[in-house]
């Protein structure tokens, strides 16, 4: 063959070269065809992508179905079936021109067609003696035809088939990608983020600087596993993450996914356990065996709780409960990690005391990790991350905003943030600015502002005092947060009015002095009550359940009753949750005789006995600030720190005694149960704790 190939080839190509020439947008078949998207209009590409999603099998068959269904309609509506009786009747009378007699069917012509246009009468045909004998009798007769072995294996294969595919319908559907439905019922339900589609980096993650630090070393290792192991060291084979909720642990464990490149198996850890005796182990073994297929690769098990609780030694279903025995699979799991292999396991929770201390130990979850809440530093980088979202006003100071959400996690403050935006967006503004900030803080501290909630005068007036109870004594005492505002507008549910505060620094450690100083607080508007109406109301309800809270974790917890001395009632407490009122209260069941209850019961009935009366004298001493304050705060509804401050200088002033020394303001003593003037109290702006009544 000569070396210019195949002619007819050659030109077939010329052929396309020109026409290609003349209409540039056509391209010939191929890579570049003009199939491709980039070529197309933007119709012309939905229109492509709609027809490759497209499954033509089910509209073919549906097709079908329609036509043969269409077929039988028009041949129904065409030919009338009619017992053979009938069909005789219409031959005597004359109505049939013609008839076609088959095996056991006859169908006859009629010569003039029906009302309803049908020109053809079909009937089963009978042998002439028995119709002979049923003609003699009068009554209307027929053939029926028995079925045929085919057409009864029809009607037990098909409606088997339609069982059977229905059911399979139905199981894959409930499974939905999530395990295969009842067939894959022991399959895994993670969900697979592979390689970069996790759309998390550390640079989306801030104030957890010393976690994101831990978290590297895993990258680093993921990355590059021969550098360092180079001295012999393996990678860890679990990692723990945790901390109080909201604080981003899932957010950092996807990050650690993100930044390595690896695929990223995330499953909760209730998902392990179902109504079937087996079926959480076997989900713990395919979602290793998936994570060793993919390696290098993470594994994230969010809510470990749920999964490694520990184990108790008499277990009601004799040794054999589920979720002990998907726990134990996972302990096996972890023995059986090869470190060579890549595959790290990142586990988050919030309460790391309820785990199996065999799941803690080293060699399974070799490293637990503390995300706490972020310190001041920390909140502004995380507003810094979400204020990037939304349009900022020229005066906003996020690190304003940071000193005063004191005790925020990461989720409060994108919360926070996101309402910013939208109570800028509900006032029309073109950017939110630092107002829009202290409404938001507001609006999530204290909640929804109830306009159509309208008290009486007589309520008005017991709700301001109770109010500005709390609030005087408040800036009387120098272990007590700071006032931001008090207001007798009724907010969330069952406040009628509400008192907030906000601390002026992070706080780790309190000290005695500042507990009895809290108590006193909380106490306070109970004891404005007694002090102007001489009966208390139903509005310290709150109050008194904060207080006899407080007052037990003195007694129970931080060995503060002389009385008592140090011993310690009751289980160790979650790390990262206040324990529940019946936690307390049964936190010396068991642990302690009936003397020593008894005497906790007095202990605690002294320390709330002592506050309010320290309360009660404090107001007696600010009579005059508490009536000027309450008449303000009932003409103008909200008061906050500045005006407060005013009001009570002025009542005080009036007085005739000096601002700083006097009986209205002692000198604080050494051990701080004292108090301090009211005119040394600090201003603020924005409150991060709100103080309720609902009377």
């Amino acid at each position: 063959m000569r070396p210019g190939g195949f002619p007819a080839l050659s030109r077939i190509k010329e052929r396309e070269a020109r026409v290609t020439q003349d209409l540039p947008w056509i391209k010939p078949a191929g890579r570049d065809s003009c199939l491709n998207a980039s070529n197309l209009t933007e119709a012309e590409a939905d229109m492509k992508k709609w027809t490759d999603h497209l499954n033509l099998g089910p509209v073919l068959l549906a097709l079908a179905l329609g036509m043969l269904a269409w077929d039988y309609w028009e041949q129904r509506r065409e030919v009338e079936v009619l017992p053979y009786s009938a069909f005789e009747q219409q031959l005597r009378e004359g109505k049939i021109a013609e008839v076609t007699v088959g095996d056991a069917v006859i169908t006859g012509r009629l010569k003039a067609p029906e009302p309803g246009g049908r020109q053809t009468v079909v009937s089963t045909m009978v042998e002439p003696q028995v119709a002979e004998r049923l003609a003699s009798f009068g009554v209307p007769y027929q053939r029926v035809r028995s079925p045929t072995w085919v057409q009864s294996l029809f009607s037990w294969i098909v409606p088997a088939l339609l069982l059977f595919g229905v059911w399979r319908l139905m199981a894959g559907r409930a499974g939905g990608g999530l395990g295969g439905g009842l067939l894959g019922i022991g399959k895994s339900r993670a969900k697979i983020y592979m390689e970069k589609s996790t759309g998390v980096r550390f640079d989306d993650v801030a104030g957890v600087d010393e976690a994101k630090a831990e978290l590297q070393e895993i990258i680093d290792f993921l990355k590059n596993p021969k550098e360092h192991g180079r001295l012999g060291a393996r990678i860890p084979k679990g990692i723990l993450l945790m901390g109080p909720t909201g604080t981003g642990k899932t957010l950092l464990a996807r990050a650690v996914a993100g930044e390595a490149g690896v695929p990223f198996f995330s499953i909760s850890g209730s998902e392990f356990i179902e109504m079937f005796v087996g079926v959480g182990a076997a989900r713990v073994r395919d979602l290793f065996d998936q994570a060793r297929a993919n390696a290098p690769a993470i594994i994230f098990i969010d809510e470990l709780d749920a999964l490694g609780k520990a184990r108790v030694a008499l277990s009601v279903a004799g040794g054999q409960d589920e979720r002990e025995q998907t726990l134990n699979q996972l302990l096996v799991e972890l023995d059986g990690f090869d470190p060579s292999v890549g595959v790290v396991l990142l586990a988050a929770t919030n309460r790391p005391e309820t785990l199996d201390p065999a799941l803690l130990r080293a060699g399974r979850f070799d490293r637990q990790v503390l995300v706490d809440r972020p310190d001041r530093v920390g909140r502004v980088a995380i507003l810094e991350v979400h204020a990037k979202k939304i349009r900022l006003a020229a005066g906003v100071d996020l690190d304003q905003v940071a000193a005063i959400t004191v005790g925020f996690a990461g989720a409060d403050l994108a919360n926070v943030v996101n309402e910013a935006a939208l109570v800028a967006t509900r006032r029309n503004g073109e950017a939110v600015t630092m107002s829009d900030f202290t409404q938001a803080i507001e609006r999530i501290v204290a909640g929804i502002e109830k306009k159509n909630r309208i008290l009486g005068p007589r309520e008005r007036e017991l709700v301001a005092t109770h109010e500005l109870g709390h609030a005087l004594t408040a800036l009387a005492l120098p272990g007590a947060d700071r006032v931001h505002k008090v207001s007798i507008v009724p907010h969330g549910i069952g406040a009628l009015g509400y008192t907030l505060q906000r601390p002026t620094e992070d706080r780790h450690l309190l000290r005695r002095p500042e507990l009895l100083d809290k108590l006193t607080v909380l106490l306070g508007g109970r004891a404005a009550e007694m002090l102007v109406f001489a009966e208390p109301s139903t509005g310290a309800a709150d109050d008194l359940v904060k207080a006899t809270n407080l007052a037990r974790d003195m007694v129970l917890r931080y060995g503060m009753d002389t009385g008592l001395g140090l011993a310690v009632y009751g289980e160790r407490p979650s790390p990262f949750a206040e324990p529940s009122a019946d936690a307390r209260s049964a936190a010396i069941s068991g642990m302690a005789g009936e003397q020593t209850a008894q005497r906790v019961d007095d202990a605690v009935r002294d320390l709330l006995e002592q506050a309010l009366q320290r309360a009660t004298g404090l107001l007696r001493a600010r009579r005059a600030a508490l009536d000027r304050c309450v008449q303000a705060l009932m003409a103008k509804e909200t008061l906050d720190e500045s005006q407060l401050l005013a009001l009570a200088a002025t009542a005080e002033a009036s007085t005739g005694r000096p601002v700083t020394d006097g009986c209205l303001h002692p000198p604080i003593p050494a051990e701080g149960d004292g108090t301090r003037p009211i005119a040394q109290a600090p201003l603020s702006n924005i409150p991060v704790k709100a103080r309720r009544s609902s009377v």
